[in-house]
């Protein structure tokens, strides 16, 4: 996790240099820190309470059609079946580029987006009563995989909208599609149920955000 978040500080400080930069010519059009109010409310109510994420997003805007984005969240609780327990925590983070696709008016403050990232997680979990199917002897025992460590990777298309609602502040949602990259287990483990910033494990797995903001 300390990882994912050093990579995002540092890309922070460059999308920040980068800004002050160009502040003074047609390049930069400013940043905007969005808070997703969204993705809390949807996993509590997903999981019926027993798991929790949250993230931040910025985005610098560049000669009115370009977006670099910067994602960063943490997610945290438990979830499982009946007859297996995952709980876990970790932070996650997603790098991409938008693309604005108003063209009839680009010195609007306004934005119809269309993008994609590349994204990462790193957690800390354990799995406790995975059933291990045992075909020599016939059974099925238990088996608890404790202080286990997981980095995950994922790609996604993204498709949404930003809108200047007052001042400086915006709002602005997201759909994704997200394909995860890492299917595999690593020797004498087992894979998380459980993704921050991807969901539930499977191979594709769709997210939704609603965004409030302020541009500066």
């Amino acid at each position: 996790m300390k990882k994912i978040f050093s990579i995002g500080v540092l890309l922070l400080t460059i999308l920040s240099v980068t800004a002050r930069e160009y502040s003074d010519s047609a390049i930069y059009q400013g940043i905007n820190l969005k808070l997703d109010l969204l993705t809390p409310i949807m996993e509590v109510a997903r999981s019926k309470g027993s798991l929790q994420s949250y993230e931040l997003a910025l985005n610098c805007r560049l000669k009115q059609r370009f977006f670099p984005t910067l994602e960063m969240g943490y997610a945290f609780g438990e979830t499982g079946t009946n007859t297996c327990q995952y709980t876990g925590h970790g932070g996650f983070a997603r790098v991409g580029l938008d693309l604005n696709g108003l063209k009839k008016h680009p010195e609007s403050p306004n934005a119809l987006l269309v993008g994609v990232r590349f994204a990462g997680a790193y957690q800390n979990y354990n799995l406790i009563g995975v059933s291990m199917n045992d075909t020599y002897w016939q059974r099925t025992p238990t088996r608890d995989f404790l202080h286990q460590k997981q980095f995950d990777c994922w790609g996604e298309v993204v498709g949404g909208c930003q809108v200047q609602i007052a001042g400086g502040f915006t709002m602005g949602w997201y759909i994704r599609l997200k394909v995860l990259m890492t299917r595999n287990a690593k020797p004498d483990s087992v894979l998380p149920y459980y993704i921050p910033g991807f969901g539930y494990r499977d191979d594709t797995n769709w997210g939704l955000n609603y965004y409030l903001g302020w541009k500066f």
